[in-house]
């Protein structure tokens, strides 16, 4: 019979085998999500060549799915610790898998961008809720961490795999089929969550911030936009939406800590692993989306390799991340997160470098150094971001505490788009063969680059025993010590 819909019994009490069963359907969400982006990226060129569209275009492909995301993540794990897990769970995984539908049938540009909208509002509803179906399973520590970092692994599959999945049936069946993929794993995963997930709920749970939320729409959108269309809006455009931008932010920093239960609990950031961990993913993803929109187009139409190829070419990268994710998350478990952010932040930088400064594109022995070196330190940045988000906090925040460090994660993801492909668009004059591109391309490099410097500096600087300490007192005021000892939810 499927799983109880009350809060039944304590967390403890599953056994370990229904635990990794919980942890293996929650992977499968975050499985679904992270191949769709990494397929997609292989497609674009694809795309562009049947929309007639452009750079622009491209980007709001992407983005139109990660704003969306990043936007509603902290209401979907605020919704979840309210109305129940397992249910925002099963919604979102019913979305997503309609949304993969509709957008193999998309038929322009247009309705391909509403469809990957659609996709997001599910989506926005699986990782977060997921992540805290797996901190409120696996109480204990280390267990957590090991369970994390499984959770990162998957990231490196779905990079592994998504790229030569992608070019494959890019190359076979066309671009559509991308997006088949989603389904069968949704529906299993739907049908799993129904038998074997139990329902879990904060015991205080929050209100919903309806303020809140419209602000952080306005703040999201209006700075994509603003970054994405100012190639071609004119500048007078993009400074009129960065002042939306601005005035959004402006309005969500004094309304929050005047509500007694704000969307975002803004002393969640006295903690400064939280902090930092908010920052690092920012940067780390933001790194990635540049990364992979960068290289996608080179390989494809700068070197003219097929889709397959193209994704073939950038399996060190993947395979690195792939293997780097379990190693990340048994380093945190036994000596923290410092010494794989450093790692991470070291590597990133390191592939920026090569590209920026050495023209890694024009040598091929440089470019697979570059790919190994970025595939090492992202796949050392993910375990350490969520396992320090998580960890301080009180179970009984746990989905907004997730939320937050995923809605970071898209934010990213978001922002690197927009600025690599607003940068590249500004040199693509002279970016129709190898040199152009280069050349084109070398202020991203540089972007990326600082991003990654910024991983490694404040990885550092927020793991410290002071760090730990601003941790402890920060989970001391959101819920006092007797509280979190008898509250929680289950799963």
């Amino acid at each position: 019979m499927p799983a109880s819909e009350t809060t039944g019994t304590p967390p403890t009490r599953l056994s370990q085998r229904r635990r990794l069963l919980v942890l293996a359907i929650c992977c499968m969400s975050l499985l679904i999500v992270s191949l769709d982006n990494t397929v997609l990226n292989v497609a674009l060129p694809s795309m562009r060549e049947e929309f007639h569209a452009g750079i622009a275009g491209m980007q709001w492909t992407v983005d139109a799915y990660t704003l969306v995301l990043a936007s509603l993540l902290i209401l979907a794990g605020s919704t979840a610790d309210r109305i129940g897990r397992r249910k925002v769970f099963k919604t979102g995984l019913v979305l997503f898998t309609l949304g993969s539908v509709l957008c193999s049938l998309a038929p322009n540009l247009e309705s391909l961008v509403a469809f990957r909208m659609l996709q997001a509002v599910g989506g926005s509803m699986l990782n977060p809720v997921a992540m805290s179906i797996i901190t409120n399973t696996f109480t204990d520590p280390r267990e957590r961490a090991r369970a994390i970092g499984a959770w990162g692994a998957v990231v490196g599959i779905s990079m592994a795999a998504g790229p030569v999945v992608g070019g494959l049936l890019v190359e076979t069946v066309g671009w559509r089929s991308i997006f088949w993929i989603n389904v069968p794993i949704g529906l299993t995963a739907l049908l799993l969550t129904w038998r074997y997930v139990p329902e879990s709920r904060a015991a205080k749970p929050r209100r919903a911030d309806p303020a809140g939320q419209l602000l952080v729409i306005a703040l999201l959108g209006s700075l994509t936009y603003a970054i994405i269309e100012a190639p071609t809006a004119g500048p007078a455009t993009a400074l009129t939406l960065t002042a939306v931008a601005a005035a959004a932010l402006t309005a969500l920093v004094l309304h929050e800590p005047r509500r007694t239960e704000p969307l975002i609990d803004l002393r969640f950031f006295r903690s400064a692993p939280f902090s930092g961990a908010t920052v690092i993913a920012i940067s780390a993803f933001a790194a990635l989306s540049g990364f992979l929109f960068l290289n996608t187009l080179y390989l494809q139409d700068i070197r003219g390799l097929s889709a397959l190829q193209a994704g073939l070419a950038m399996l060190p990268m993947a395979a690195l991340t792939f293997l780097c994710a379990p190693l990340a998350g048994r380093l945190v478990a036994g000596r923290g997160p410092r010494l794989p952010l450093a790692l991470a932040g070291t590597s990133m930088a390191a592939c920026g470098i090569l590209f920026a400064a050495f023209e890694a594109e024009t040598s091929t022995p440089l470019l697979f150094t570059g790919y190994v070196l970025f595939g090492l330190g992202f796949g050392m940045v993910n375990a350490p971001v969520t396992n320090t988000a998580v960890s301080g906090m009180p179970r009984s925040q746990a989905g907004v505490a997730a939320a937050v460090a995923s809605t970071s994660r898209q934010t990213g993801a978001t922002l690197g788009v927009a600025v690599i492909g607003s940068v590249l668009a500004a040199g693509t004059g002279a970016a129709d063969h190898v040199t152009g591109f280069v050349e084109a391309a070398r202020p991203a490099w540089w972007i990326i680059t600082g991003c990654a410097l910024t991983v490694l500096a404040v990885g550092l600087a927020t793991s410290g025993r002071w760090a730990r300490e601003t941790a402890r007192r920060t989970a001391e005021r959101l819920e006092p010590a007797n509280a979190r000892t008898t509250s929680g939810s289950t799963a």
